[in-house]
Order: C-alpha cells, then sequence, then structure tokens
C-alpha cells in the first residue's frame, strides 16, 4: 500500500491531456480529463489492504472520492486502514474524502453496485463476484474495473533451468496456502523432463513447514476459513472422480488448531471439467506435453486469463510465448512464476479474469472522465466534410 501510494503522488503530476492538430483551420483540440466523481471499491479477503489500496490511492489523486466495502472476513483490518486515513488527513483538504462500510456483499455489496451516484465500481473477488457486479453496474451504464479469478500456469520446457523453475512453482502454489488471485494452480511439463522434476516438485513439499504465519520458519499458513477447508476437500474429491490421481498431501490437518491442510498435487488430465475452475487453496494440477505448442494450448483452454509463466532458456520458444500466438493472459513471464507482480506494471487479466487494470503507468485513466474540447478562435464556422448551411 506505500509503494502504490508512492506511485499515486508521480502520477498525481502527469495526469497528462493532449492537444490534437484540427482539420479545421483556426480550431484547435484538447483532451482533457476531470474527476469521475465516487469510486465504489469491493475487495477481497487475502490482500485486504494493498489491492483496495491500487485502487483507492490512484482514486484520490484524480479528485474522486471513495466508498470502500472490505470482505466481511477482515473487517478490522479495514477499519484499522481507514482510521490511519482520517489521521493523515484530518484538518487538510482532503479530510472525509474516504469512507468505509462494513457488511454483507447481499445488502452493502448490492446498495453499492446498484447506487446510480456511483459511477466506477472496483471490485476484486471470484469470476461469479464479476459477473454479478458486470450485471448490475452495466444495467445502469455504470463502470467497472474487474480483477477476478486466475486459474494460472506455469509451463516447464525441457531446456529450463529446473532449479529456477522449482522455487517460482512452489513459491507460487504453497504461498498464501493458495489463496493469491496469481496462485500456480496448473503444471504444464514438457514429458523430456516431467518425471523427475514432479519429483522434485514433491521433495519441496515435504519440507513445507506449516504453522503460524507469525513464525518466521513457517511457509504455509491456514485457509482463511472453514468454508474454504470444505472447498479444498470437495474440490480433491471431485479431481480423483473425475480420473485425477493424488500425487502428494490432500490431508486436512485436524489435530491443529486452525484451518490447515496439506498443499496437494494431483496428475489430472487436461479435458477434466474441474481443471476449468478455480479452486481457492493449495492444489495444484501437472500436466504432461510434448511441445511448446501443446503447452500453449493447455495453458490458455480454461476460461480464466490472468497470469501465466513460462521457464526455457530458449530464445525462440520465449518469444513465441510472449507473441499474439502464445499466452492469452494479462500477464504473462518468462523464468518467472505467475504470483507477485510490480505495481509499475497494469495487474489484470482477460477472459473471466474481468479485463480490469490496476496499477501501471496510466492506471489513473480509469479513475477520471475523458473530455475532448473545440476551440473556435476564427471569424468562421466550417462544418464538417465541408457541408454548406447558410444562416441569414
Amino acid at each position: 500500500m506505500i509503494d502504490i501510494c508512492d506511485l499515486a503522488v508521480g502520477q498525481s503530476r502527469q495526469l497528462y491531456g493532449r492537444e490534437i492538430a484540427s482539420e479545421r483551420r483556426d480550431h484547435r483540440l484538447v483532451e482533457q480529463w476531470h474527476p469521475l466523481g465516487v469510486v465504489g471499491i469491493i475487495s477481497a479477503f487475502n490482500f485486504p489492504v494493498a489491492v483496495p489500496g491500487w485502487g483507492w490511492a490512484i482514486a484520490l489523486v484524480c479528485g474522486d472520492t471513495i466508498v470502500w466495502k472490505p470482505s466481511s472476513l477482515t473487517p478490522l483490518i479495514s477499519i484499522a486502514a481507514q482510521q490511519i486515513f482520517h489521521e493523515v488527513t484530518a484538518g487538510t483538504e482532503a479530510e472525509g474524502v474516504f469512507s468505509l462500510v462494513i457488511g454483507r456483499g447481499g445488502t452493502v455489496g448490492e446498495a453499492l453496485l446498484s447506487d446510480d451516484r456511483v459511477p466506477l465500481i472496483q471490485a476484486t473477488g471470484s469470476c461469479a463476484v464479476g459477473e454479478r457486479v458486470s450485471a448490475a453496474v452495466g444495467k445502469r451504464s455504470g463502470r467497472a474495473i474487474l480483477e477476478l479469478g486466475g486459474n494460472n500456469a506455469v509451463i516447464v520446457l525441457d531446456d529450463a533451468d529446473l532449479k529456477l523453475a522449482l522455487r517460482a512453482i512452489v513459491f507460487g502454489s504453497v504461498g498464501t496456502a493458495g489463496q493469491r488471485c496469481t496462485s500456480t494452480r496448473r503444471l504444464i511439463l514438457q514429458r523430456g523432463i516431467a518425471t523427475r522434476f514432479l519429483e522434485q516438485v514433491v521433495a519441496a513439499y515435504r519440507t513445507v513447514r506449516i504453522g503460524d504465519p507469525l513464525d518466521e520458519k513457517t511457509l504455509m499458513g491456514p485457509l482463511v476459513s472453514q468454508e474454504a477447508v470444505d472447498d479444498y476437500r470437495k474440490g480433491l474429491v471431485e479431481i480423483q472422480r473425475q480420473g485425477g490421481k493424488l500425487v502428494y498431501g490432500g490431508r486436512v490437518l485436524e489435530d491443529r488448531a486452525g484451518y490447515f491442510v496439506e498443499p496437494a498435487i494431483v496428475r489430472s488430465r487436461v479435458d477434466m471439467p474441474i481443471v476449468r475452475e478455480e479452486i481457492f487453496a493449495p492444489i495444484l494440477h501437472v500436466f504432461e506435453v510434448d511441445s511448446l505448442g501443446e503447452a500453449i494450448e493447455v495453458n490458455n483452454a480454461v476460461p480464466q486469463g490472468l497470469s501465466s509463466g513460462l521457464f526455457t532458456t530458449n530464445l525462440n520458444a520465449a518469444e513465441r510465448w510472449l507473441s499474439a500466438a502464445g499466452s492469452d493472459c494479462g500477464i504473462a513471464n518468462v523464468n518467472a512464476g505467475t504470483s507477485g507482480a510490480e505495481i509499475g506494471g497494469a495487474f489484470g487479466g482477460e477472459k473471466a479474469t474481468g479485463g480490469g487494470r490496476q496499477a501501471g503507468s496510466d492506471a489513473w485513466k480509469g479513475y477520471m472522465r475523458r473530455q475532448t474540447c473545440t476551440i473556435n478562435y476564427g471569424d468562421d464556422l466550417p462544418l464538417a466534410q465541408g457541408v454548406a448551411f447558410p444562416v441569414d
């Protein structure tokens, strides 16, 4: 959040419009940007301050005001964040521009979505949440910036640096207990290295220490709720019912206080329907392919399109991956995993991920109203396409 505030302050001095050459004599065109108004921000539990901060920091420097509805699972940190903001802005012109409302999505969230006084909704959550936001906001011709689910894949080719790939995959799939929108959920291995590399992944999983996330030695903490644990358990049952095979993990650690589970690795088939779904838990599907072309097809064969990564030392493969014929995701990496992002680059995805973008060099444009102005400084009024329309 501190980083995005730094970025927003810099962008506040770069809210540029353009002067456009006019085809009419003694005219000029100017493009300018105005504050949009009230921005409604609906955020998820997993990054309860950073991700909504990507929106509110930019929106505020654009002159907008904020109504923030955080996840019902993380109300206290949201109240704490708002309190910090109020302490900073007390007695300034910015006092009162940041509002927080706590409540369920079915009540508070729906009221925000349907209110004509809120021209823009920024929402982070599941694809199902995004569908509801799109329908409600679109019905009143409002705008939406959507950052929704991810079903992110890492491809490892035969020529890859396997040590590098292993580190990225384990962090991407196990970090935050698989509860990031950018968590690695699918691992696509070229057949030449598939068996031995999967053995390395399993060996690395065995070393993952699960426990209190405040303990520096812990690598994986708990899931967020009992509902998340139930989804994890049901997901693994369904994967195996559809023909997937459990390679590692899969246990709910019921002997511990809290919502702890083992990270799971499963061998799956591309045609299994559940592979197209995002299970928000540490479950990693593994596939084998013969070629980069087949790997790209597997990567692109899901509804979501957030983050993706390719590990290779082949320049041609890397360039193909980043071409229009490569990854269809909003984020495409080479020799880097799916998890994590820098705020200097636009963050978001395609397809069912919503198409929205947050952060990045021109993020401010999404939070402002664009206006084109024509100024006539001459004594004549030439009409479009040379139309003659004489009036006495």
